[in-house]
């Protein structure tokens, strides 16, 4: 058994072999090292940018809206496949805006009303994920480009590639409707 570390979010995962993304912020494999080669990145944010600062808190709202949405139409879908990916994907969002909050040291927000909100029927829903999956990743792209800090940078340019697998899954499920 290995014992692997995420350089985004930090947590553990125990296998037998490296998995092709984490099982916990969907960081693809490459920020995935051995727990004793793992060292804590957020620790070098002494001080941020105003251009990260800002951007980091931009992020941190579009998360804590977006998870509770995918819980929203998780909960109103009766298709059971429907119903694991809008967990999955609630699950991996809460998992962002966790990482996010630690970088801005510990600030939370609450969901902005309406935003969190998922309709009773499941194309609208996966067409609304859809556009929120695109606007967020052009927004993680457009902060890594302008963060000057290394960890910044690192983290907005996982969660842009993170944030495009959701468009690509999406992209499948309305094209398979």
């Amino acid at each position: 058994m290995e014992f692997y570390r995420c350089l985004i979010c930090g947590d553990v995962y125990m296998g037998k072999t490296k998995p092709s993304h984490c099982p916990f912020c969907g960081a693809h494999d490459r920020y995935l090292v051995f727990n004793d080669e793992w060292v804590d990145e957020n620790l070098s944010l002494k001080t941020l940018s105003e251009v990260s600062q800002n951007n980091l808190e931009k992020a941190l709202q579009l998360e804590v809206n977006n998870s509770p949405f995918y819980r929203d139409a998780m909960n109103k879908t009766s298709n059971g496949v429907l119903r694991g990916i809008f967990k999955y994907l609630s699950k991996i969002e809460g998992e962002h805006a966790s990482l996010i909050g630690k970088m801005l040291n510990g600030e939370r927000k609450e969901p902005e009303e309406g935003k969190e909100v998922a309709l009773d029927d499941d194309r609208a829903n996966l067409e609304a994920a859809h556009a929120r999956e695109v606007a967020a990743t052009a927004f993680y792209k457009q902060a890594a480009g302008e963060a000057v800090e290394e960890r910044v940078k690192k983290v907005f340019s996982a969660l842009a590639e993170i944030e495009s697998d959701h468009i690509v899954l999406e992209e499948y499920l309305l094209k398979n409707d």
